[in-house]
């Protein structure tokens, strides 16, 4: 394939994709960027609603931050996460919809 093709992808688009999908992939990651798709959250407040410990939670939170799907804002001491890819929480709710109708 010649690059002018623009269907064809780079191999660093497909690695993004994929490691995209991997994040998608764990039971508490969906949990987690699900919570701070509805609010903005501490370590403290997503340990609760999810029932792990802030540990678990700071870990799962760096994993997000590093693939830029998750950011935070400092007020004091406390960071509060957020969703940072607008894309990627919409095709968490596209698969959330697609579940909820079968």
């Amino acid at each position: 394939m010649n690059k002018n093709d623009h269907s064809f992808l780079s191999s660093e688009i497909v690695e993004n994709v994929s490691l995209i999908f991997k994040a998608l992939a764990d039971p508490t990651r969906i949990k987690i960027l699900y919570l701070l798709s509805q609010e903005e959250c501490n370590v403290n407040h997503i340990a609760e609603v999810l029932e792990m410990s802030q540990s678990a939670v700071s870990h799962q939170l760096s994993m997000l931050r590093n693939l830029r799907l998750v950011k935070y804002r400092r007020e004091g001491k406390t960071l509060f996460y957020s969703c940072d890819d607008e894309h990627v929480i919409s095709l968490l709710k596209q698969a959330i919809d697609h579940s909820e109708h079968h």
